[in-house]
């Protein structure tokens, strides 16, 4: 009888510690993202401006829509950004206006043709 309640005992206490989560754990905060859509015949590499600071998003090509993602660390809230586009082949860089971006958005930027 001595033997079934230590048994019993150490099976109850790994079924509790199965069941308690873990503390600290939070979810990852949800994908902001930049949709592309470039109108015009060069390709282009785009960028966030936030302040004086300046992020590389990526690379958007010619006549097409291209998906980016604004990294977590850009986005506090509601944060003002600007996108730059950088024609490869060319000395014109068009910015956008400034907008607020939260996290979890989708951000159209459309780039017309020259």
């Amino acid at each position: 009888m001595r033997i079934s309640r230590h048994v019993l005992l150490i099976a109850g206490a790994a079924l509790i510690s199965g069941c308690v989560s873990t503390r600290g754990t939070t979810m990852p905060p949800p994908q902001t993202t930049l949709r592309v859509d470039n109108q015009a015949v060069l390709d282009m590499t785009i960028y966030a401006l936030r302040g004086s600071e300046r992020r590389r998003l990526g690379f958007a090509g010619a006549l097409r829509v291209t998906l980016l993602q604004i990294p977590p660390s850009l986005i506090f809230g509601a944060t003002p950004l600007r996108f730059l586009a950088d024609p490869i082949g060319s000395n014109r860089a068009p910015v956008s206006e400034e907008i607020s971006v939260s996290p979890g958005d989708e951000v159209t930027l459309q780039i017309p043709p020259q």
